[in-house]
């Protein structure tokens, strides 16, 4: 019983917790900074100076992917410098550098200085995957699936009430007042960052300038592999049915009805996600991360079958939101696999690279959906995901096996 006692007084001490809350908070307030645009952007593309319908729809889709674009190719890149540099400095980076985006995007006088700013938010942020690599390098092994699964809920916090925000204040404060505010929110995420964050020192390997390459130090290359494919497949599987989601709704419900219900039907699986990621964390924590990974890989495959077949709004919310609960668990055990299988040197590296997948599965998902959708056919989505979705499973149970 002591020994027991003794091990989790020894678990729990350390900076790791308080890194923990920031980074939460953190990453909370940054993806609302990314996020918070989507109901009102088509409204400031108009006020830049765009009038054609048509172009505002595209720049519009222009500007919002620009973030995500910029971020993929620099997440590699930012997670290498942490490994060398330390991860505590990328983080306040990001925070001083979103801080200074936000705003400056409040200031934009025409639609390719918007584009350009957002491109340079993508640049210059990554707070929330810098989070990832910092917590899953600081926060003991066996508590990691779980400090990763709490840090996940606050990202998908972010994700679920940066448009609730963005509906909201652009109507009391104006929108270019909306960017200024969030920036200073950002700020102080910023100062939280710099004062509070307590990082372990860096492994000697990291410091080297000359070292050998991340890839080369990995023992064993198959699991992280594994888990760059599983978080593409999770971005692909969560992201598929928006192109065609409000046509999809529409032949479930009454016309009037229909932006209400597919606002919900894409809101359903991130609050599912964002009630399960650090209980499943935990319990991957005690049952091992594979076994959890296959799991909800499997499960997902089989609840997007009924979903070609609903016949109302509220079966396609109430399967989307189990399929969030389902997908929940995954990317805290992404994030620990990869953890557990490579040097404290290069986690950071590799720890980047998963990031980058899972932004490509953000591309990859919306553009494979809508050419599916478009001419195959709607249902075909549902189904061809869970194909992807069993695929994988399979996959991670046979090299897990292999292990």
């Amino acid at each position: 019983m002591n020994m027991e006692v003794d091990r989790e007084a020894l678990l729990d001490a350390g900076p790791w917790k308080r890194n923990l809350t920031v980074c939460v908070f953190g990453s909370f307030t940054t993806i609302v900074g990314m996020t918070l645009l989507l109901p009102f952007l088509p409204l400031y593309v108009e006020q830049l100076g765009v009038t054609d319908h048509a172009a505002i729809v595209q720049w519009s889709g222009v500007a919002y992917g620009a973030t995500f674009f910029s971020a993929a190719l620099t997440a590699p890149l930012w997670g290498r410098l942490a490994d060398r540099y330390g991860r505590k400095l990328m983080l306040i980076r990001a925070s001083l550098g979103m801080a200074i985006a936000m705003s400056l995007i409040g200031m934009a006088h025409n639609v390719y200085e918007l584009v350009g700013l957002r491109l340079l938010t993508g640049l210059l942020g990554g707070y929330a995957s810098g989070s990832t690599v910092l917590i899953a390098a600081q926060t003991p092994k066996a508590r990691s699936g779980w400090a990763i699964g709490v840090l996940s809920a606050g990202i998908m916090a972010g994700s679920l009430v940066g448009p609730l925000i963005g509906g909201v204040l652009p109507g009391l404060i104006s929108i270019r007042a909306t960017f200024f505010l969030i920036g200073g929110v950002i700020f102080f995420t910023f100062l939280g960052t710099t004062f509070l964050i307590r990082e372990d020192a860096r492994p000697k390997a990291a410091k080297g300038s000359k070292a050998r390459g991340g890839w080369a130090l990995v023992p064993d290359k198959r699991p992280v592999v594994a888990m760059w494919g599983t978080g593409l497949l999770l971005m692909i599987a969560n992201m598929s049915i928006e192109p065609i989601i409000t046509v999809y709704v529409a032949q479930l419900v009454d016309a009037p009805q229909v932006t209400f219900v597919a606002g919900l039907v894409m809101s359903a699986a991130a609050f599912g996600s964002l009630l399960s990621s650090s209980h499943l964390g935990k319990l991957a924590d005690r049952v091992g991360h594979w076994r959890i990974i296959t799991v909800c890989l499997a499960v997902s495959a089989l609840l997007l079958i009924p979903q070609a077949f609903v016949a109302s709004g509220w079966q396609l919310i109430l399967l989307r939101f189990l399929m969030g609960l389902a997908l929940g668990g995954l990317l805290p055990c992404i994030a620990s696999v990869i953890r557990h299988n490579v040097p404290d040197a290069v986690t950071g590296s590799m720890l980047g690279y998963s990031i980058s997948a899972q932004y490509a599965g953000q591309v990859i998902g919306p553009l494979a959906g809508g050419f599916i959708g478009g001419h195959i056919g709607m249902r075909a989505v549902f189904l061809g995901t869970s194909v992807l979705m069993a695929l994988g499973a399979i996959g991670n149970f046979v090299v897990e096996k292999k292990e």
